[in-house]
Order: C-alpha cells, then structure tokens, then sequence
C-alpha cells in the first residue's frame, strides 16, 4: 500500500470515528437551510421574482461546503503539528505532498456528500429548490471551492497553536465573508462599496459559481461561471503560496 493510500485510509478512519463532528459537519449547513426555508418559505426575492429558497439554498450550500473544508484541515495540521505528529511524517519516507493529498481527498469527499445530502432536502416539497438544467455543472464548482477553502484553512492551521485559536480565527473569517458576499440574502441589496469589497473574497466567487449553475431562476451565462471558477483558482493558488511560506513542521519550531 502507498503512503498516499494509508494516510488516506487512516484519516477516513479517525474522521468517521469521531461521530460528533460528522454530525455536525452535515446537520450545520442543513440547519441553516431549515431555519432560512421556514422562515421566508413562500416568498420572493422581490415583488414578483424568484422564490427566496432559489437563492438561499446555493449559497448556504457553497457557505457550508467552504467552511467545513477550512475548519477541517486547519484542525488536522495544528494538532498534528501541536502533537508533533507532523515532526514524525518528516522523518519518515513519507512526503508532505502525500499528507496534504490525503487530507484532500477526504475534503473532497466529505464537501461532495454535504452537497448531495443538502441538495436532497432542499428539493423536498417543503423547501422546493427549483434545479437548472446545468446542475450537474456544480461539481466542478465545489471541487474547485473546496481546494481554495482548504488551501485558506492551511495557512489558519499553520498560524493557530490551540483548537481555541483556529475555531476564533476561522469564525472571524468565515462569518463576515457568508454576510459580505451574500450567502445568505441577495448581494445586490448591499451598499456599492460592500459589493466592491465582496469582490475579494473567495467566498463571493463560490457562491456565484453555485448559485450560477444550480439555480432554476439564477442560471448565470458561461462567462459568469468562467469568471468565479477563475477566482477560485486564484485564491486556491494564493492560499497555497501563504501556506507554504507559514507552514511548520512542529511547534518548537
């Protein structure tokens, strides 16, 4: 078996091991779309357009998808480094490459069933999503979400020493990012200088990327979706540049 294949098969053991965090790395999302659907069930965005569930729904999706891949591998790399788990790997045959692979995968896999299963209850009667055509485009979407939001939770990983420092950090990036860039309410109904702003978060270009191709009433133009995978793509790279440059093998330097 590879190095690459054991470090996978062991952080899929230890992830469905701890059976709170999957509880609630899927419930968290589910509880939003819950709340929000219940709440403005049956009304519009605005005096005669789409239903608010059509909206709400990609962008809780690409909020929750995102911040579950933060917060899990910035969890993962500060207590392999606080543990000096990581020190260990290092003097071993195994590459760094091959540890931030495994834990890739298992993002991926665990955004992808996030996806499914949200997507699933927002298409009950009670929710009623309305799916594009170009659903399926989703995919390439969240994968390309999921690796910037995960690139962004290594360089939270590398800087927190404590899990109280990676839940404080992660929290004051994510929840303004899900206000500024409209996960949870239309993004025009912002300020100018707001949407500006938005403008440079990763969170801004996910959501428009979901919501483009999900969206039965918001299906966005091909130059739309080729624009917020773009960004993705740049903030995946940028991440991963800062990451590099933060990474630490170990606490004691």
């Amino acid at each position: 078996m590879s190095a690459y294949a054991a470090l996978t098969r062991a952080n899929y053991r230890a992830y469905v091991r701890d059976q709170t965090t999957v509880f609630f790395t899927f419930a968290f999302p589910l509880l939003f779309l819950v709340v929000f659907g219940l709440i403005f069930k049956g009304q519009t965005v605005e005096d005669g357009g789409p239903p608010y569930i059509n909206y709400i729904a990609p962008g809780v999706l690409s909020w929750g998808v995102g911040n579950a891949a933060m917060f899990g591998v910035a969890f993962t790399m500060m207590h392999w480094r606080r543990d000096d788990i990581l020190r260990l790997i290092w003097r071993t045959p195994t590459s760094l490459p091959s540890v931030l692979a495994s834990r890739y995968a298992i993002a991926i896999g665990v955004g992808l069933v996030q996806a499914t299963l949200f997507i699933g209850v927002a298409l009950l009667p009670l929710f009623g999503l309305e799916l594009a055509p170009s659903w399926p485009l989703v995919i390439p979407v969240l994968i390309l979400g999921i690796t910037a939001f995960m690139a962004l939770g290594l360089v939270v990983g590398s800087l927190a020493n404590t899990p109280e420092a990676v839940a404080a950090i992660a929290n004051c990036i994510m929840v303004p990012m899900a206000f500024l860039s409209g996960s949870f309410y239309p993004s025009d109904l912002m300020p100018g200088w707001l949407r500006d702003i938005a403008l440079a978060l990763p969170l801004r270009y996910f959501n428009d990327g979901v919501l483009g191709v999900l969206s039965q009433t918001h299906h966005g133009s091909a130059s739309d979706l080729a624009v917020s995978c773009a960004g993705l793509v740049g903030f995946a790279a940028l991440f991963a540049l800062v990451a590099a440059r933060t990474f630490r093998w170990s606490n004691r330097g």
